[in-house]
């Protein structure tokens, strides 16, 4: 996103309200039992890693991925940092929101598909890796540790982002669609959202389908070990697609002029970081597996993930050139 987005703010300012500081606090711990078990991992200890589990047969790529997360991680005690001190009021708008579209995009679909997964399983569904009789790749209270400190960062994070977006670039999303009119500059735009629109339905079709039971597509492997937490990431990938589409489309076109800003802007950034970051991470597992031939992504799996890195960059673009042409000056006066 361009640096334009709005010209940079003075570093001095008031006090950090109470609340403000707590968010921080609160982001900042919730990273520390993650962080730490990965340590501990590089380190060498396999606490929380059950005997046989198929992460032991990683070797070296365990290592690294470890490492990458635990980069990864750290990078939200940065941002916590960055949107509460005062040098964060002048850093370029790009160095802030392209991390902050990532880490949205990783955090989303755990905050939803946990706690849903974990209502499935109280109705009697079955965790991923159950169902084949294979052995679980981590010990069930990681899972609660890792996916509850995400949890917890997710929603402080996000509540940072919003206080400091508000101050920062609360112009942006105020209003109602028709207040940015639309005009031959927004082609570009236009051509994107419809685009992503077209590429999306590739990855739909199939995340519809292997979430309704189907095994197009699907490796041996994941076939096995498909259990209800299987069936509900699947639905929410349908879910992020179908909220990053009709976002973009949203934006381009403006066919619903009363709608607040803000809406097609959330469906839009929230489901264009899902789908690009969980379908690049997604890729780059499949980079470094190993093992049996059998538990490697097919032709098809691949193809999905890199349909959705595309979807989500061509939405992230819609969305990008919109508020661009916000901060531009390109909007009307609401009526009175």
């Amino acid at each position: 996103m361009s640096q334009t987005l709005a010209p940079a703010v003075p570093p001095a300012g008031p006090p950090l309200p109470r609340s403000r500081r707590l968010l921080r606090a609160v982001a900042v711990v919730a990273c520390l039992p993650y962080l730490t078990l990965k340590t501990l991992w590089v380190a060498g200890s396999r606490l929380g890693i059950p005997p046989g589990s198929p992460l032991l047969e990683h070797g070296t790529a365990l290592v690294v991925a470890n490492v990458v997360t635990v980069a990864m991680d750290g990078a939200v005690i940065v941002l916590a940092l960055l949107l509460t001190r005062p040098w964060g009021r002048a850093v370029p708008a790009w160095l802030l929101v392209a991390p902050m579209w990532i880490a949205t995009g990783l955090l989303a679909p755990v905050m939803a598909g946990y706690p849903l997964q974990l209502l499935v399983r109280a109705f009697g569904g079955s965790a991923a890796g159950t169902s084949g009789g294979g052995e679980p790749f981590l010990e069930e209270w990681v899972f609660a540790v890792v996916y509850g400190g995400f949890i917890v960062q997710g929603l402080a994070l996000g509540a940072l982002f919003r206080l400091y977006a508000r101050d920062r670039w609360g112009h942006l999303w105020r209003g109602r669609l028709c207040d940015v009119p639309a005009g031959a500059a927004d082609a570009a735009q236009r051509a994107a959202a419809v685009a992503a629109a077209v590429l999306a339905l590739f990855p739909l079709t199939l995340r519809a389908l292997w979430a309704a039971g189907g095994t197009t597509g699907l490796s041996a492997g994941v076939v096995a070990e498909r259990g209800s937490d299987f069936h509900v990431l699947e639905s929410l990938y349908v879910v992020y697609l179908l909220a990053a589409v009709a976002g973009g489309l949203l934006l381009a076109f403006r066919r619903t002029p009363a709608l607040p800003v803000r809406v097609p802007l959330v469906l839009a950034g929230i489901g264009s970081g899902a789908v690009a970051c969980w379908g690049g991470w997604m890729a780059a597992a499949a980079l470094v597996t190993g093992g049996d031939p059998a538990d490697r992504p097919t032709g098809l799996m691949l193809l999905a993930y890199a349909g959705q890195m595309i979807v989500g960059l061509l939405v992230a673009l819609v969305a990008a050139r919109f508020l661009a042409a916000r901060s531009a000056g390109a909007v009307r006066r609401p009526a009175t």
